[in-house]
């Protein structure tokens, strides 16, 4: 139907086809219908004409004047009575006026939550105090004892790791040539430096590879190389905690670097609990957040520069400031590696050994690869004592 055809006259063999003929008084049919479609048409009722706004009225001829749709796509009323349009009403059936339905109930408004820390607060507080002093008396009554301590922290950190491992994966890393030689690795590196330590490392990763052939072949090749990468994330890190202990000022540094970082994963959890709102890696942590990265960085440049000027001999507080920085992104680089480890595994933590923090290595996170960064800028800007 074309425009033309919107509110034209309804033809004789449209609306009065009978047997008798068309219609006394009529229209003749035009151009819209032909004969042969009037003579298929059943006879129909006319349908009054309701006039739209004042519209078409009778035009004298004897036949209805067929105003055309508000709308083009709203059917008319012939499509809806010969059948065309099964889907379309007619007129009559469509309530002018319908009923406002009655308000439907509104769900109820949830209400806004309070931030949490997601752990035992208190717990992890009370563990972080003792550990620190536990830390701190070894460091600076006996460095052998600090040096055990670390040792100790080490296999303790393998043991975690190999363990689930095993039990997320399947994967059998050899765990007692890993202690030995990650024990062994801290101890080289207090008493030789970076020249005991690889040779520690070598001596481990050969261990590894040895132990591992008194078990079947199937799945060597996965054991060996998590084994290769336990040796090297964990007691070959902590090696460098070791070395800065090998200093005239050893102790100092040492509590420089734990200072920082605890003061940047301070830093980052203050301001990303109370501001933080933009995901900084939202597939792998997603608590953390890069208002959280800024307040680490702020927080430990302030901390560095204090260090420096106050606690390392011949230090400035302008290295304080570089220093602060690299310890902030190494460690949430660290943090950040760690996540992916657990969310690999499908964990939460890497143990329950430490209420409130969970375990061993999810304290060692942020520190194990900070370590290599802070021993190595304070050799850069002091030396290596």
């Amino acid at each position: 139907m074309n425009d033309s055809s919107w509110g034209a006259p309804p033809q004789a063999g449209y609306w009065g086809a009978s047997d008798q003929g068309p219609v006394q008084g009529a229209a003749p049919a035009g151009p819209a219908y032909d004969a042969h479609y009037a003579q298929q048409t059943r006879p129909m009722p006319i349908v009054p004409d309701v006039p739209e706004h004042g519209g078409d009225q009778d035009d004298g001829q004897g036949a209805a004047r067929l105003s055309g749709p508000l709308f083009r796509d709203e059917p008319f009323r012939d499509e809806t009575y010969r059948g065309e349009n099964p889907s379309a009403q007619p007129y009559a059936a469509v309530p002018q006026n319908p009923e406002p339905m009655p308000d439907a109930p509104q769900p109820a408004q949830p209400q806004p939550q309070k931030k949490t820390a997601g752990r035992d607060l208190g717990a992890a507080i009370g563990v972080g105090v003792g550990l620190g002093a536990v830390i701190v008396a070894s460091l600076f009554v006996v460095k052998a004892v600090f040096v055990g301590v670390v040792a100790v922290a080490v296999v303790v950190g393998l043991w975690e790791l190999t363990k689930r491992l095993e039990e997320r994966k399947g994967i059998k890393a050899p765990l007692v040539p890993l202690a030995i030689g990650g024990a062994a690795m801290v101890v080289a590196g207090y008493v030789r430096g970076a020249e005991g330590a690889w040779v520690a490392m070598a001596l481990t990763a050969l261990a590894v590879l040895v132990w591992r052939m008194t078990e079947p072949p199937e799945g060597y090749l996965k054991d060996v190389t998590a084994g290769l990468f336990a040796a090297f994330y964990v007691p070959f890190l902590a090696t460098f905690v070791a070395m800065m202990l090998m200093a005239d000022d050893g102790s100092r540094r040492v509590l420089v670097f734990l200072v920082l970082t605890v003061v940047s994963d301070t830093g980052a959890y203050a301001v990303g609990w109370r501001f933080g709102k933009t995901k900084l890696a939202p597939r792998i942590s997603p608590g953390k957040t890069r208002e959280g990265l800024l307040g680490a960085v702020a927080f430990a440049m302030v901390a560095g520069a204090l260090c420096m000027q106050f606690v390392i001999d011949d230090g400035t507080w302008w290295q304080g400031l570089l220093l602060g920085l690299a310890v902030a992104v190494s460690a949430t680089l660290g943090d950040l590696g760690e996540s992916m480890i657990k969310r690999d595994l499908g964990i939460k933590d890497m143990g329950t050994l430490l209420p409130g923090h969970g375990g061993i290595m999810d304290r060692l996170d942020s520190l194990l690869p900070t370590a290599p960064v802070v021993w190595l800028l304070l050799v850069i800007f002091v030396g290596s004592g």
